[in-house]
């Protein structure tokens, strides 16, 4: 069994990032609600108590009991898991700070005996976010790193395996926090780095092998690397016994579907293309609200999938290309959480579509995706594409969609990326595409005055999609991608680029 670091979650916004990061040490871990806690097995080496937007003094503040887990293995509370652990001590006292302590700090005391702050030196940055402080450690434990303003930024106990730091190791901002989070996997839990791309593909086709047998697989293909790495997977263990299914919903990007299709021919892959274009148009036909236009072509999806999926006898199983932070974004910490936007892979399959569901990529983030894709020798090109929202072009498309619209804003997104890829700057980009919107302007072209659209375009940078900030592209390339728009796309006379970061806005306009 897969050995692992149990990384409980108090609602922390940013507790993605310490999987993240454990991953990136190729140690494996899992997230799970502090209300939720799994059976706890010989397999798991250590835990990890995540931050929270609440006070340990909140009324609805979250609480747990770790008498299973304390002195039988490795604890690890950050921010909030370390003001609770001292909340819930006999001796330990926490109290609400008058001001909030937030960003960057130095450490100005390092015990040189703390294993966990092993290789960190004096003057190393941390990331502070709380709104109260440990003002006495509890029993039996002692301060092991201060900072110029928070006396206790780490503490241990000194009779269990127990630590805990005020600040955020898995932000960037903390300059030794891998450091940090390395020396509590590794030299404290013992975790052997096992979790490898190359060991994830020998185990994860062994278990496809066994759980499938000869059983038919149908997969929804979309050109991304997600459903395609998902694919190959699939294939490396039942063959020909896997169906894919490419869905031209007539929301893809300027003569995708031919060439997606043509890509998947050298990859040895069974897929079929399937034309529904004026399917999803008639759904989406008056429709402007963005969460109206996810739900119709969700539906409309299922239902194309459904009638192709009966033109392959037998067929057992439905394939996704489901990923870790589908999964964990889909799981509520307290409550019914707020739904930015719609999942398209979580939440299960339709009562008339009697198939069993295969997730391979599951317990994946995006940039492992990618990693087990290139252990699988796929084309870089296919691994190096942007990632595209499942509705496509319609939430590209603000306000109502038709088919002249689609094949404006198609046209404009052809340009940018295109211009983005020979100047060189596609591979710097994490995500780019053009939004139509609904606003004409005033413009002079030639002689004659036009009243045409306006399209912004919007690049960003990011690791995970999770955050992200906005690409400082060339001006010049800039210019260039707004003129050949404007001359050569009817329709527009206005073009705008995007300067906003996530958070606040999304990637995505809708």
């Amino acid at each position: 069994m897969q050995e692992m670091v149990l990384i409980l979650d108090f609602g922390s916004q940013v507790t993605q990032l310490i999987a993240r990061r454990l991953r990136e040490l190729n140690v494996y871990c899992e997230i799970h609600p502090y209300n939720s806690v799994p059976e706890i097995g010989d397999n798991v080496k250590g835990v990890i108590l995540s931050g929270s937007p609440y006070s340990v003094y909140d009324e609805e503040a979250p609480s747990i009991a770790l008498d299973g887990i304390r002195g039988k293995l490795p604890v690890l509370g950050i921010c909030f898991g370390a003001q609770y652990l001292a909340h819930i001590d006999e001796v330990g006292e926490v109290r609400r700070s008058s001001t909030r302590e937030y960003g960057r700090a130095k450490l100005v005391s390092v015990d040189p005996e703390s294993r966990l702050f092993a290789n960190v030196p004096v003057g190393s940055q941390v990331w502070m976010s709380h709104g109260d402080t440990i003002f006495e450690i509890p029993k039996g434990s002692k301060v092991v790193a201060s900072t110029t303003d928070v006396r206790v930024a780490g503490y241990e106990f000194e009779n269990e395996d127990t630590f805990a730091i005020q600040f955020h190791p898995e932000v960037y901002h903390s300059t030794d926090g891998k450091q940090i989070l390395s020396n509590f996997v590794v030299n404290i839990c013992g975790c052997a780095q096992s979790w490898t791309p190359h060991n994830f593909v020998e185990k994860t086709v062994e278990e496809l092998k066994e759980k499938l047998g000869n059983d038919k697989v149908i997969l929804g293909l979309s050109g991304g690397v997600d459903s395609s790495v998902a694919a190959m997977l699939l294939h490396k263990a039942i063959g020909s016994n896997l169906y894919c299914i490419f869905v031209d919903n007539g929301l893809l990007r300027k003569n995708e579907f031919e060439e997606v299709l043509e890509s998947y021919k050298g990859m040895g892959l069974n897929v079929r293309g399937v034309d529904a274009k004026s399917r999803f148009y008639d759904a989406l036909a008056g429709v402007s609200d963005p969460e109206t236009k996810r739900k119709r072509i969700g539906k409309v999806f299922i239902d194309v999938f459904d009638d192709a999926s009966h033109e392959v006898e037998d067929v057992k199983w439905l394939a996704q290309g489901t990923i870790y932070p589908d999964v964990i974004e889909s799981v509520s910490v307290k409550g019914p959480s707020a739904t930015i936007k719609s999942h398209h892979n979580v939440g299960g399959l339709p009562d008339f579509m009697k198939l069993q569901v295969v997730e391979p990529l599951r317990a994946l983030f995006k940039d492992e995706v990618r990693r087990v894709g290139r252990d699988m020798e796929m084309d870089e090109s296919l691994l190096g594409r942007h990632p595209f929202p499942g509705p496509g072009l319609a939430i590209r498309i603000l306000g109502d969609i038709t088919p002249e619209k689609v094949q404006i804003l198609q046209e404009v997104d052809r340009i940018f990326i295109d211009n983005l890829k020979s100047s060189g700057e596609y591979d710097n980009v994490w995500q780019a595409g053009a939004i139509l919107l609904p606003v004409q302007s005033v413009g002079v072209m030639g002689d004659e005055r036009t009243y045409e659209n306006a399209v912004a375009l919007r690049a960003v940078s990011s690791t995970d999609g999770m955050t992200a900030d906005w690409c400082h592209l060339p001006y010049d390339l800039l210019g260039k991608i707004s003129n050949e728009i404007i001359n050569k796309v009817k329709g527009i006379n206005r073009v705008v680029y995007d300067i906003s970061s996530k958070p606040p806005a999304t990637i995505e306009w809708e």
